[in-house]
């Protein structure tokens, strides 16, 4: 699996049983992050294609947030191919 980071246009692997954050940081790309438990919120970002599930059972995101496709990558793991909106994502490499 793959996710893709918009605007910038960052693609990296989705290994399994790591979260899409962990996976970010595999991948060489920075994702903005603090607390990596799902509570800060400094992760959060906008889901626009594919689809996750939570390691915890009520992440830091309201019923609304998660209408509209706001998800919290630190404790995010995707389901699928992904397409994320991280304004602030850049690559290490």
């Amino acid at each position: 699996m793959k996710a893709h980071v918009e605007p910038g246009g960052f693609t990296f692997e989705i290994e399994p049983d790591r979260t899409l954050l962990q996976s970010a940081d595999a991948g060489g790309i920075e994702l903005p992050s603090s607390c990596r438990n799902g509570t800060c919120r400094t992760c959060l970002c906008k889901l626009v294609a594919g689809n996750i599930r939570y390691r915890i059972e009520w992440p830091g995101v309201s019923a609304d947030e998660k209408a509209e496709g706001w998800i919290l990558p630190c404790v995010a793991e995707p389901l699928d191919d992904v397409t994320l909106d991280v304004p602030y994502a850049f690559s290490v490499f």
